[in-house]
C-alpha cells in the first residue's frame, strides 16, 4: 500500500513539472514570462527570384525566421498568398522558400505572400502573420520592338541639314530598373547620308541639305533599335521608315526638268523638249538651238525632223560630285520663215532646260594617274618605299581596300597594306638584275568589290657602289720613266669609260711609288 502511495505522488509531480515547463514555453513565446510582450521578430533576406530559371533543382529564394524559434524544431512555418503551394513552397521547419517552376517578368513582375510562424504541437501562432514580396529578377529575354511600323513622314525638299522628320521610339519588355536590358539605342542601318537620328530619342533628322524632290522624291530609311546600350549581345530589331520630299515652290515656270545618269557617254540623249507651231507642214519646222553662257556647254541640242523634238545630247563628261545639276536656255525658231513676215516676229521662242545629273555608284579615284617610287637595292626586305592613295567620291564614301596584280613573277618582291595603301619590299632587290620594275596596284570599295580601279607604280631601283673596277682582260702596261705629260704609253679596249683608273709607276728597285697616272674618259688611253 505504501508503495502505490509513492507511485501516485511521483506519477502526479510528473505531470505537474511538464505542464508548469510547458507553461513557461508558452508564456516565453507569446512575451508573458517578464511580464510584457516582446517586439515581433522575424528575419529574412530580400526575396529575389531569377526569371526563366531552367535548372534541375527549384530555385532558392530566400529563408524566413523568427526570434520565436531557438532551433528546437518547435516552430513550424507557414506561407500563404500568390502562387503559395504552386509556384512558392516552404519548408516548415528550416523555413526555405523555394520557386517550383520557372517565371516570366514580362507576365507577372512580382508576387505578394504571407508567413505565419506557428507552435507545431499546438498549432497557435507564435507571431502575427507578416506580409513580404517575391520579386521577379530581369534577365535581357525580350528585344526592343516598333509597335506601329512601317513608318511614313513628309519633310520639305531644300530643307537645311538637322530639320525635323520625325520620332520613331520602340519598347522593350524588360525591367527598365534593373542593369541596361531595356536602355535602348537607335542608329541607322540604311538611309545614310540623307538622315540622322538622335541614338536616345528616335529623332530622325534631315543630314544632308537641300535635297530635291524633282532629283529623288522617296527616301527609305532602316531605322535599329538595340538594348543593353547598344552594347555587344545586345537584342536588336529593325523597322522601316518611308520619307517623302514634299515639293516647294524652287523652281520657276515653263522649264524642262531631265535627269541624266553621271555614266552618260558622250552623244547620248538626255531628253526631249517640243516648241508647237499653229502653222502646218513645213511651215511648222522647227529649229532649236542651245543661248550661248549659262551652263550649256555640257550639252547640245539637234532637232528630230519626224516628230520636230528637240534632243538635248551630251556634250562633255558629266560628275555628280563636281556638279549635280545644269540651267541653260533652249531657243525655238522656225525653220524656214517667211521674209514677208518678218516685220510680225520675232519667230522665235526659249525654254530653261534644267538637267539633273543622277549619283551613280563609282570605283573609288586614286589620287595621282601614276606614281614612281625609288628604292636602293642593298635595302632590307620589308622596307616600305612609298604609298598609294585612292578615294570613294559617292556620297556613301565607302572604305578603300588595296591590294597588288601580279603580272609576272618579279611582281611577288612587292607587297602592299590592304589598309593603309603602303608598299614594301618582300626580298631584297638586285639594279644589275632589273633596274625597273613595273607593278599594279588595285583599289576595291569595301560595300561593293565589284567595284575597283587600277594605277601603275614605277619603282626605281637605285644602284649603290657595290662592285670594284676591273678590266675586261689581263694586260700588262709599261710607262718609261721619263715619259712627257700627254704622251700615249697604251691603249685599254674594254675598259668602262666612266670609270676612273689609278696607276702608279715605280722605279726599278724602288718599294713605294713615285708618280700616279690617271684613265681619261674621254679616250680609251692611258695618259
Amino acid at each position: 500500500m505504501y508503495s502505490c502511495i509513492m507511485c501516485e505522488l511521483l506519477i502526479c509531480r510528473y505531470f505537474i513539472l511538464n505542464t508548469y515547463q510547458l507553461s513557461r514555453t508558452r508564456m516565453r513565446r507569446h512575451g508573458h514570462l517578464q511580464g510584457h510582450r516582446n517586439k515581433r521578430g522575424w528575419v529574412w533576406n530580400q526575396f529575389f527570384v531569377l526569371e526563366e530559371y531552367l535548372g534541375p533543382e527549384p530555385q532558392y529564394v530566400g529563408k524566413l525566421h523568427s526570434d520565436m524559434d531557438h532551433g528546437d524544431s518547435e516552430v513550424k512555418y507557414t506561407l500563404s498568398g500568390e502562387g503559395a503551394g504552386s509556384i512558392f513552397t516552404i519548408d516548415q521547419i528550416t523555413g526555405d522558400i523555394h520557386a517550383l517552376v520557372g517565371l516570366d517578368r514580362s507576365e507577372k513582375a512580382f508576387y505578394t505572400l504571407k508567413a505565419q510562424a506557428v507552435d507545431i504541437h499546438t498549432g497557435l501562432a507564435l507571431e502575427p502573420e507578416s506580409q513580404f514580396i517575391i520579386k521577379v529578377q530581369d534577365i535581357n529575354d525580350n528585344e526592343p520592338r516598333f509597335l506601329d511600323g512601317p513608318y511614313s513622314a513628309s519633310v520639305p525638299e531644300m530643307s537645311p541639314t538637322g530639320t525635323f522628320v520625325t520620332q520613331v521610339t520602340a519598347t522593350d519588355a524588360d525591367d527598365p530598373t534593373y542593369g541596361s536590358s531595356a536602355r535602348i539605342v537607335y542608329s541607322i542601318v540604311q538611309g545614310q547620308p540623307y538622315f540622322s537620328v538622335d541614338a536616345k530619342t528616335g529623332v530622325i533628322r534631315t543630314a544632308l541639305a537641300n535635297m530635291d524632290r524633282e532629283v529623288k522624291q522617296q527616301y527609305q530609311v532602316l531605322l535599329q533599335a538595340k538594348d543593353m546600350g547598344g552594347q555587344l549581345g545586345g537584342l536588336a530589331s529593325t523597322t522601316t521608315i518611308n520619307i517623302s520630299l514634299s515639293d516647294v515652290n524652287d523652281n520657276p515656270p515653263r522649264v524642262f526638268h531631265l535627269h541624266v545618269p553621271e555614266s552618260a557617254a558622250k552623244g547620248s540623249s538626255v531628253g526631249r523638249i517640243q516648241a508647237y507651231d499653229q502653222d502646218t507642214g513645213s511651215n511648222a519646222w522647227v529649229d532649236y538651238a542651245i543661248i550661248p553662257g549659262d551652263d550649256g556647254d555640257a550639252f547640245d541640242v539637234v532637232s528630230h525632223q519626224q516628230s520636230q523634238e528637240g534632243v538635248i545630247l551630251v556634250k562633255k563628261p558629266l560628275d555628280y560630285e563636281t556638279k549635280k545639276s545644269y540651267t541653260f536656255r533652249v531657243e525655238a525658231s522656225n525653220a524656214e520663215p517667211d521674209s514677208r513676215f518678218l516685220h510680225l516676229g520675232p519667230f522665235k521662242d526659249s525654254v530653261t532646260v534644267k538637267v539633273s545629273v543622277v549619283d551613280v555608284d563609282e570605283p573609288p579615284v586614286f589620287t595621282r594617274a601614276s606614281y614612281v617610287m625609288d628604292v636602293y637595292e642593298d635595302s632590307p626586305p620589308g622596307i616600305i618605299i612609298g604609298s598609294v592613295t585612292a578615294q570613294d567620291l559617292d556620297p556613301s564614301s565607302s572604305a578603300v581596300r588595296y591590294s597588288l596584280e601580279w603580272q609576272t613573277e618579279a611582281d611577288g618582291c612587292f607587297d602592299i597594306d590592304t589598309l593603309e595603301g603602303t608598299i614594301s619590299t618582300n626580298e631584297q632587290l638586285d639594279r644589275e638584275n632589273a633596274a625597273q620594275h613595273n607593278i599594279t596596284v588595285v583599289s576595291t570599295k569595301l560595300n561593293n568589290p565589284l567595284l575597283f580601279s587600277k594605277v601603275s607604280v614605277i619603282v626605281n631601283v637605285l644602284d649603290v657602289n657595290e662592285f670594284p673596277p676591273e678590266l675586261d682582260a689581263p694586260s700588262d702596261t709599261f710607262m718609261c720613266e721619263k715619259s712627257r705629260v700627254g704622251q700615249v704609253s697604251s691603249s685599254p679596249s674594254h675598259v668602262n669609260v666612266n670609270a676612273m683608273l689609278m696607276l702608279s709607276v715605280q722605279r726599278r728597285g724602288a718599294a713605294p711609288p713615285s708618280s700616279l697616272a690617271f684613265f681619261s674618259g674621254n679616250a680609251n688611253t692611258l695618259v
